[in-house]
């Protein structure tokens, strides 16, 4: 009976051990499998944000707010809705240095235009670029893609740019004036247009949008202040004269703001949790002392907002799952690699010999207070190196230094200030270091394994010292 109850209780205890061991089983797996969601979770939040802000950043949709524009915001969608809405043409010109959002603005005013409802995408829109269209041939090629007019065109001939252009815009016409489908020609880099041949691209659409055709509207975007001074005579008649002017006004405060308005996350964001703890954190980062400096230097450096963009883009790359919110180590991080110098970064790959021809030019300069110098010059400055410091460097054949030479012409550190003739030796040519003697101190302090003998020479006052 003793045994048998033993044996009993020893079952007992043994089946409560397998069921307490397998729910701890059961747990970890729950838990395993509940870490693992969130890891998902974290993954796609981190993603999704990088995704929405890279895109806010290389302004693919017209987001955000427009800061300090709201007048030209005003002007510009008046004009449009004068020409979608009641079928009037008109001409304008948006103006302002480059990073000022000129074509934000546009993007923003287009946006709500095609929302209305009197609209319904009733209007057609032609993009040209003045870098891309360099003559009025591959304009006009651009002009019938756009507007899908190919098989209409088809092998017709004209007799000049004005026919080819009516002819386009009356394949648009439908009824009257108003009822016509009415055409928005953009024009990025408009000054560039301003050089095609006789102005001819131009004067055709001032004086379309002039004339009781199809609704037509010119826009023209440029950072020149003097485009009207390059106009022709009979293309600045046909133009309406209206000029919109953007500049960046804001203040430090409105800068933080932006910085603001930048990083944040929408409030339909699908994640709230994720988006609650990140607006926090962009928050306190806003007002952090060492963020403002930061975003300081930027702001007198530049107040052109590309230039916050690429900053806060550098920063948002080191957002992973294990890193999930920005910190102040991030914008300073990014801040250095922004104002990286990029020649100093080409003489970090450059051989000995390139660096110690740089050396050379640094001190001629130095000693003829910035007077061109050949590469016999540079040559005898060497020779002179090598004589003293015959124990640690090698005694390389002209040839050889020629060829090295020639490498610093093709990456542009040195630069030619005569073109090269027939009677002219390459020897004699005159050169000009487009270094500075920061940049190449700068340089050889972070330069792999350099020779301590070449930094002394580099920083000695003198080039015979």
């Amino acid at each position: 009976m003793k045994t048998s109850a033993m044996s009993k209780r020893k079952s007992k205890e043994s089946g409560g051990a397998n069921g307490e061991c397998i729910s701890q089983t059961f747990r970890n797996k729950v838990s395993e499998l509940n870490l693992q969601r969130n890891c998902k979770l974290e993954t796609f939040s981190c993603l999704k944000v990088q995704k929405l802000l890279r895109e806010r950043f290389c302004h693919h949709y017209a987001t955000g707010k427009l800061f300090g524009m709201d007048h030209q915001y005003r002007h510009l969608l008046e004009l449009l809705k004068r020409t979608i809405v009641h079928g009037e043409s008109n001409s304008a010109l948006i103006i302002g240095p480059r990073g000022s959002g000129k074509t934000a603005l546009l993007k923003h005013v287009l946006k709500e235009v095609k929302e209305m409802k009197q609209v319904r995408e009733n209007f057609l829109e032609v993009h040209l670029n003045g870098l891309l269209q360099t003559n009025d041939k591959t304009a006009l090629k651009e002009i019938t893609r756009q507007l899908h007019l190919e098989n209409v065109v088809g092998d017709k001939v004209f007799g000049s740019f004005a026919e080819n252009l009516a002819f386009l815009l009356e394949a648009l016409r439908k009824g009257d004036r108003t009822s016509s489908c009415p055409v928005l020609f953009i024009l990025d880099e408009f000054d560039l247009f301003v050089h095609h041949k006789n102005q001819t691209l131009l004067y055709n659409l001032f004086d379309i949008s002039q004339s009781a055709q199809t609704p037509v509207t010119v826009i023209g975007l440029t950072c020149r202040q003097d485009i009207l001074e390059l106009l022709e005579k009979r293309v600045k008649s046909r133009f309406s004269h209206r000029q919109i002017y953007l500049l960046n006004s804001f203040d430090f405060k409105q800068y933080i703001r932006i910085f603001k308005e930048k990083l944040s996350l929408p409030a339909k964001y699908p994640d709230e949790a994720f988006a609650q703890k990140w607006n926090n954190n962009i928050q306190h980062l806003s007002e952090d002392k060492t963020v403002q400096d930061t975003l300081q230097k930027l702001f007198h450096y530049s107040k052109d907002l590309r230039s916050l963009h690429l900053l806060l883009m550098l920063a948002l790359s080191n957002v992973t799952v294990h890193h999930p919110l920005i910190t102040a180590s991030d914008l300073h991080e990014a801040s250095k690699q922004y104002r990286m110098d990029s020649r100093a970064n080409i003489v970090h790959g450059l051989s000995v010999l390139e660096i110690c021809l740089i050396i050379a030019m640094k001190h001629l300069n130095d000693v003829y207070e910035g007077e061109p110098f050949n590469f016999q010059m540079v040559y005898n400055e060497f020779q002179k190196f090598v004589q003293r410091k015959a124990h640690c460097m090698y005694n390389f054949e002209k040839p050889v230094v020629m060829k090295a030479f020639e490498h610093l012409l093709q990456l542009e550190l040195v630069k030619p200030i005569e073109r090269p003739s027939v009677r002219t030796q390459r020897e004699y040519l005159l050169m000009k270091l487009l270094l500075d003697n920061n940049q190449i101190m700068d340089a050889l302090q972070v330069y792999p394994n350099c020779p301590t003998d070449i930094k002394q020479w580099a920083a000695s006052s003198l080039s015979w010292l």
